[in-house]
């Protein structure tokens, strides 16, 4: 793990019992590798034809739809090819727009994905969510995958609802809305405490 989460990390559990607890339980967060600059629309692509679907059967046509592109996964790669050869690898027609949607923004330079990890969260989001499919949720979700972003709070998420409302013992479980403010005791480290209870949900879940 990088030096800046070990650290943000360590500071969040000094500060916070609800994450001190948690840290007890499940160590540090367990961030996957980074992608380089060149591999981020990639990430993207990949984040569009993954929604909705179980692991096995999006692997596959993820696989199908990069043989697709002849193994080039980049916006030109995209572009050269018709919403027909994509339909035809298994991606649905809402999900092959989205994606030749995305190819047409970062190649005229509408989303810079270069750039893009300079910018604050919610410009991050005002900047993705232009792409036809590409949602709040999908935007947190690549700061937090592709970019590592350390102060993403994704209220949207249900399974970071579902922890903290375990986490700090709530019977009810809080709204989109009504999570905004309750994050703020995790500024500026929020993405580490959505780990902690997306791990805690899932402890949960699997008894």
């Amino acid at each position: 793990m990088s030096k800046a989460l070990r650290q943000a990390t360590d500071t969040l559990v000094q500060r916070d019992a609800v994450i001190r607890r948690l840290h007890a339980l499940f160590g540090y967060p367990a961030w996957g590798r980074k992608p380089k600059v060149d591999e981020r629309f990639a990430y993207l692509a990949r984040s569009i034809c993954h929604q909705q679907l179980a692991g096995k059967a999006a692997a596959t046509i993820w696989g199908r739809t990069v043989d697709a592109v002849r193994g080039e996964v980049t916006p030109a790669a995209f572009l050269a090819v018709s919403p027909r050869q994509l339909r035809a690898a298994g991606l649905s027609q809402s999900k092959s727009m989205a994606v030749l949607d995305l190819a047409r923004h970062v190649a005229e330079d509408r989303v810079d994905l270069r750039a893009i990890a300079r910018r604050d969260p919610e410009s991050i989001v005002e900047e993705l969510t232009q792409v036809f499919g590409v949602g709040r949720w999908t935007a947190e979700m690549f700061m937090l995958g592709a970019l590592h972003h350390l102060d993403v709070w994704s209220t949207g998420d249900l399974g970071v609802r579902r922890g903290f409302a375990l986490a700090t013992r709530r019977k009810q479980l809080p709204d989109p809305q009504a999570m905004l403010p309750l994050g703020d005791r995790f500024r500026p480290y929020r993405s580490i405490a959505c780990h902690y209870f997306w791990r805690l949900a899932d402890a949960k879940t699997k008894g």
